[in-house]
């Protein structure tokens, strides 16, 4: 059996389906993933062992460059929407399944295609907050706002259908009428369907019940990394007390420098050296002192165990990693999931959210105060112990045992 994994996205997207591929290579199975041709996620999914089909347009120039147009954004979605849709149609075949994460319009030509195949389908999110529940609000996109009178979770999810039909709903009919497929009265549902899956890890990120989606909770899908740290980084390790870590991943974080300024400032206003991960945002700052180290890709499930804490963005890869290695965490959130993480890192007292995308010195010293303190610490060690690794192994089962197949989409 092959199974086609579908993604645009960066490193966070990616490397979840990663783990899920190694999982399913080990029970038989063959393995493509559609992903952007970023280089770093083709060495990602080549040092795996995984084949890559490159889909769309590089992830990480788009990230980093200036912001699309709001004029631009229903060209860019039909573009993602055909090429997903070409991509899995040239990839799987008959009796195959699609597993569809990331950007919605690369999912729903994942979904089309699955359908015009009329092969099985699933949708997993990385997060519980993209899926609609009564416990949490959907994303509000700045040109569709809900109106502020309302409340009501469950009122809103049911305002989120007219959303997505009204920013997706006529560049994924044009293209389903062009392949001979029918229309679809909403978007939203077709592309999540009524069982989706959810990649998280149950303490880290829950699904609360009552819900009124059946959702199919198979734990986070890590991807073991085997790779050494580097040499010189170990040395620095090696010749003091744990420093912290900053890294911000690949969000672009305006004002890098000034970013990376406040990020150094503050680590040293706690009487703590630094590791800084430049990442997408290219973090870098002139600095004669010792007590600094900048660091480009590196294992960071290696690197998270011999830190004091990790200062990040709240991306789920990240959080999901620092909290396996027991490292206390500061979470600055910039965009859609991430205020949620910060706030489960608060609440489960594993590290401290920070009030805000943009830190000052101060405040970012002052979350790394609460950070810091040896009961978080033992905290942070207690949650590590709970942390599931076979999330993967468990989804790979489900898509490949024929009893577990009921938790996939029948798209003929």
């Amino acid at each position: 059996m092959r199974v086609v994994l579908s993604t645009y996205g960066s490193r966070g997207d990616v490397q979840p389906l990663a783990g899920l591929a190694l999982q399913l290579r080990a029970l038989g199975a063959e393995v493509r993933v559609c992903a952007p041709p970023d280089d770093e996620l083709a060495e990602q999914l080549g040092a795996a062992g995984v084949e890559m089909v490159p889909v769309g347009e590089s992830v990480r120039s788009l990230v980093t460059g200036p912001p699309p147009a709001p004029s631009e954004l229903p060209k860019r979605a039909a573009a993602l929407v055909a090429d997903f849709y070409d991509a899995v149609m040239a990839t799987a075949g008959a009796g195959d399944a699609v597993v569809a994460t990331g950007l919605f319009p690369s999912a729903a030509g994942a979904r089309s295609a699955a359908e015009k195949l009329g092969i099985r389908y699933a949708y997993v999110s990385l997060q519980p907050t993209t899926l609609p529940s009564p416990h949490h609000r959907p994303f509000e996109y700045s040109m569709q706002p809900y109106p502020p009178e309302v409340t009501d979770n469950r009122e809103l999810w049911e305002l989120n259908i007219a959303t997505m039909n009204a920013l997706f709903g006529e560049v994924v009919n044009t293209h389903r009428a062009s392949v001979g497929l029918a229309p679809v009265d909403n978007v939203r549902d077709h592309v999540f369907t009524d069982r989706p899956w959810l990649a998280t890890d149950p303490v880290l990120g829950p699904w609360l019940q009552p819900a009124d989606l059946d959702v199919v909770h198979t734990g986070a899908w890590i991807l073991p990394d085997e790779r050494p740290l580097p040499a010189d980084l170990v040395a620095f390790l090696d010749a003091g007390a744990p420093p912290v870590y900053v890294g911000f991943g690949s969000m672009p974080m305006r004002g890098s420098q000034d970013v990376a300024r406040v990020a150094v400032d503050a680590v040293r206003a706690q009487g703590r050296r630094v590791v800084i991960n430049r990442g997408w945002a290219g973090l870098n700052l002139t600095d004669d002192e010792d007590d600094c180290f900048f660091v480009g890709e590196v294992n960071q499930q290696a690197l998270f165990g011999r830190v004091a804490a990790v200062v990040h963005h709240g991306g789920a890869g990240t959080t999901t990693t620092a909290a396996r290695a027991g490292a206390p965490q500061v979470v600055v959130p910039q965009i859609v999931d991430q205020p949620y993480w910060a706030g489960r890192v608060a609440e489960l007292g594993i590290g401290a959210a920070h009030d805000g995308p943009a830190p000052t010195t101060e405040s970012l010293s002052a979350a790394l105060g609460t950070a810091l303190t040896p009961g978080t610490r033992e905290r942070a060690t207690a949650v590590a112990g709970t942390i599931g690794t076979d999330g993967a192994a468990v989804a790979a089962k489900l898509l490949l045992d024929p009893s577990g197949r009921e938790g996939l989409a029948a798209s003929a």
